[in-house]
């Protein structure tokens, strides 16, 4: 016999519980506008999730209006001035390293919106 659970749990060791806690599911679905908002954005944008943090912030609050999470400052979820300014000017690097690497673009400022 194995010292596995029935189905291939492990009997003796305790569960790790996740890092920010349980919080409720949203059974009511309180919040599917915002999760559908964020979803249909990541799946536009090729799943790049930067481009869709204001939709994921966005869901954050709701779940923490409905109280389906503890509420929380959005800088400790990466949401603060500083971490927006922070993927921004990544987004920006990341542009004028792709173009500098094209034939023609050296030396030209490009804009993005």
């Amino acid at each position: 016999m194995s010292a596995g659970g029935a189905f291939g749990g492990n009997r003796g060791l305790r569960p790790v519980p996740p890092e920010k806690g349980i919080f409720p599911l949203d059974h009511m679905h309180e919040c599917d506008l915002e999760k559908k908002e964020y979803v249909t954005c990541l799946k536009s944008s090729g799943y790049q999730s930067e481009r869709c943090r204001h939709f994921s912030k966005k869901y954050l609050e709701c779940r923490m209006e409905r109280n389906l999470m503890a509420k929380q400052d959005m800088s400790e979820l990466g949401f603060g001035k500083d971490a927006d300014e922070e993927a921004s000017e990544q987004r920006n690097e990341k542009v004028g390293a792709r173009d500098s690497a094209l034939p023609g673009v050296q030396g030209k400022s490009v804009v993005t919106t």
